[in-house]
């Protein structure tokens, strides 16, 4: 797989069950994504973010439209893509390096080549102190980093992240936040990023994705041009807070938030 041609969506749609138990999760969408491109998907519960994830990776077949992954149609799994979940599953009998190397494993690749790769992640992640540590002995944030790391080793190019903050406190998913978007200026992946956070897709994002309540529609695809790196002082960043309070404003129209609760 090359990563020449970026993802290409043509009205895709997507509809679980059928007669009157059907229900539209993804209405006809279009979207393109760059190489490269660092893409926020921002919506509420059941808009239809993890179902489009789920559509672009090919874990399940999609109702309608056109849909390519750098220049392949998706009509089974896509498999040299990383993915990272909301809550990171990793191995209780393996530690973080065989953790990462898992990736490798599944694959039949070749550990001696891949090892270089897992030990330079680790240490991109901040975890080349923990390699030899169990799940268990690791915070949440840590066990994150690790997934991240085994999304990634198989130098993939493509990453989907789902709600991969989700679980995390403030602070680490803040810290958290800094390190990704450090990671992913220095590999240039392309990146799609599932949040129901508005100031998360704004600060880690070339473009956001905001889409409405189900059946899930694309309502904007927001140009977000603050300067990287954006660290701790980007919301104070006027780019910052106008992106935000645009995708405020439209949630507060389509009722994903009451007037009376907005600040």
């Amino acid at each position: 797989m090359t990563a020449s041609s970026g993802i290409s969506i043509r009205g895709v749609s997507k509809v679980y069950g059928q007669g009157e138990r059907a229900t539209t999760a993804l209405a006809p969408i279009d979207l393109d994504i760059e190489p490269g491109e660092f893409v926020a998907i921002v919506g509420p519960s059941g808009c239809g973010k993890s179902t489009l994830l789920r559509l672009i990776t090919g874990l399940v077949p999609r109702t309608g439209g056109e849909l390519t992954v750098f220049g392949k149609s998706v009509n089974a799994p896509v498999t040299d893509i990383g993915i990272v979940f909301q809550q990171p599953i990793l191995l209780e009998w393996r530690n973080v390096l065989e953790n990462v190397l898992f990736q490798i494993d599944m694959r039949g690749l070749d550990r001696a080549r891949y090892m270089p790769k897992a030990l330079e992640l680790l240490k991109a992640v901040g975890l080349e102190d923990f390699a030899d540590r169990r799940p268990y002995e690791l915070s949440g944030g840590m066990r994150q980093r690790a997934s991240i790391a085994r999304g990634l080793v198989h130098e993939p190019p493509l990453l989907m992240m789902d709600e991969a903050f989700g679980a995390l406190d403030a602070l680490t998913r803040e810290q958290m936040r800094i390190d990704l978007e450090r990671l992913w200026m220095e590999t240039r992946k392309t990146v799609v990023f599932i949040t129901h956070s508005i100031d998360e897709a704004v600060l880690l994002a070339d473009r956001v994705v905001v889409m409405s309540p189900r059946p899930g529609r694309i309502e904007t695809i927001m140009t977000i041009d603050i300067p990287r790196p954006r660290g701790l002082g980007a919301r104070k960043d006027p780019r910052f807070v106008a992106a935000t309070d645009a995708i405020t404003e439209i949630f507060l129209e389509r009722g994903v938030f009451s007037a009376g609760g907005h600040g």
